[in-house]
C-alpha cells in the first residue's frame, strides 16, 4: 500500500493565473561623455563584445548544467534512484513552463514546479505553508531537503529531495517509478515523455544533448522556403504545418535532434513518415518519405545526423500511393504543454540549424 501526499489529478490543469514579479528600475541620470572617449569605448565594444557575450553565455550554460547534474547526484545519494530519472522529469517540466502562461517562470537551476495546495498539503489552510512539521502534518509534498529548517518549494535542494522522496515510496526499480509518475501526472503521455528522456540520459550520460543539424545533407541538391500556414486542400481544407523542403528521390533524411522514434509507418496525408520526440518536448515529423532504413524501429534513440529516411512523393491516399506531387521532405514541428500539442513553425529553425551547420563546416575545413 503506497500513501499519497496529494489529490490526484494532473498537477499541470489550472485555472489560476501566477502572481507576477515586478522589477523597478532605477532611473539614471544624464552624464556627458568626451566624443573621443565614446568612440573608443563603442569600437571596444564592437570588436570585443561578441566573443565576450558568447564566451559569458558558454560559461553560464556549462555552469548550469553542473549544478544541476550536483543535485540530480545527491538526490539520487538519498533515494538509490539513478540521476537520469530526475534529469528527465525535470527537463519536461523545465519546457512545459517555457510554453505555458499559466505557471510560473522557473527562478532556479531546476524547472520542477510543485503546486502550491500539493506542497503544503490539500487541507493546509496556508496553502503556502513552509514549515517542515505542520506541512507533514497534513500530507504535503514538501520538505526540508537542506537542513535550513523550511520548506522551500523554490529551493532547488528542498523540490529535488521532496521529489525524491515521493518516487522512493513507490519503490526504487523502473517499474515502480512509472507508477509514481502516473499517480503524480495522471497524464500517460506526460508519463511517457519523461520515461523517453530517462532512456536517452542513461545512454549518453550527460546533459549537454541540445546539438542540431539540418534534415538534409548539406552538399545534397534542395531548395525550401517558409510555407507554414499555407492553405491544402486534399482530405478538407486544412494548413499545412510544416515547411517543405524540395530533393530529389533517394536523398538520405536525418534525424535533427537527439530523441525517441516515437511513430513510424504511413499516414494517408503524410505517406511513409516518422516522428522522433527530442528532450524539448517536441515532436519532430518527416513525411512523404520513400522508405526507412531496415534498422530503424519505434523506440529507438537517435542523434544528430542519424539516417532515418529518404526523400519521396508518398502520400494522399492508401499505402503505397506515390507520385501525386514532386519528391520533397515535409518538415514538422509540435510541441508538448502538458495537456495537448500544437504546430509551430520550424522554418526559423531550419534555417539556424542550416546556418550553424554550414559555419560548423567551414570551421573544421579550415584546420
Amino acid at each position: 500500500m503506497v500513501t499519497r501526499h496529494f489529490p490526484l489529478f494532473n498537477i499541470y490543469e489550472t485555472n489560476k493565473s501566477p502572481q507576477t514579479n515586478y522589477i523597478k528600475m532605477d532611473g539614471k541620470g544624464e552624464k556627458r561623455v568626451h566624443p573621443f572617449i565614446f568612440a573608443i569605448v563603442v569600437i571596444t565594444i564592437i570588436f570585443l563584445s561578441p566573443k565576450t557575450i558568447f564566451g559569458q553565455e558558454k560559461l553560464d550554460e556549462d555552469m548550469i548544467y553542473q549544478k544541476r547534474m550536483e543535485l540530480y547526484k545527491k538526490a539520487e545519494a538519498v533515494s538509490l534512484i539513478p540521476w537520469y530519472y530526475f534529469a528527465a522529469i525535470d527537463q519536461y517540466e523545465r519546457n512545459v513552463r517555457q510554453v505555458r502562461r499559466d505557471l510560473p517562470k522557473s527562478t532556479g537551476a531546476l524547472g520542477i514546479y510543485i503546486k502550491p495546495e500539493i506542497w503544503a498539503g490539500p487541507l493546509n489552510k496556508n496553502a503556502y505553508d513552509t514549515n517542515p512539521f505542520a506541512i507533514s502534518q497534513f500530507g504535503g509534498f514538501g520538505m526540508d531537503g537542506n537542513g535550513d529548517g523550511v520548506a522551500d518549494p523554490t529551493d532547488d535542494e528542498d523540490v529535488i529531495f521532496s521529489m525524491a522522496r515521493f518516487l522512493q515510496s513507490y519503490g526504487i526499480d523502473h517499474k515502480h517509478i512509472k507508477m509514481a509518475l502516473w499517480d503524480y501526472y495522471q497524464r500517460s503521455k506526460t508519463v511517457d515523455l519523461i520515461l523517453g528522456k530517462v532512456k536517452i540520459y542513461k545512454k549518453y550520460q550527460t546533459l549537454k544533448l541540445d546539438d542540431h543539424v539540418f534534415p538534409l545533407p548539406l552538399h545534397a541538391n534542395y531548395s525550401y522556403r517558409d510555407t507554414w500556414g499555407d492553405a491544402r486542400g486534399w482530405g478538407g481544407r486544412r494548413i499545412h504545418e510544416g515547411t517543405d523542403i524540395f530533393a530529389g528521390y533517394g536523398v538520405p533524411v536525418r534525424s535533427t535532434c537527439y530523441g525517441i522514434v516515437e511513430l513510424k509507418g504511413w499516414n494517408k496525408y503524410g505517406g511513409w513518415r516518422i516522428g522522433i520526440r527530442d528532450i524539448n518536448n517536441t515532436y519532430h515529423y518527416f513525411a512523404h518519405l520513400n522508405g526507412f532504413p531496415p534498422h530503424l524501429r519505434e523506440g529507438q534513440i537517435v542523434e544528430p545526423g542519424t539516417i532515418i529516411g529518404y526523400v519521396g512523393s508518398s502520400g494522399y491516399g492508401p499505402p503505397g500511393t506515390a507520385g501525386k506531387f514532386p519528391p520533397h521532405l515535409h518538415y514538422g514541428m509540435y510541441k508538448d504543454n502538458g495537456y495537448m500539442e500544437w504546430s509551430f513553425d520550424p522554418y526559423p529553425h531550419l534555417k539556424a540549424w542550416e546556418r550553424a551547420e554550414w559555419l560548423k563546416k567551414k570551421q573544421g575545413g579550415s584546420h
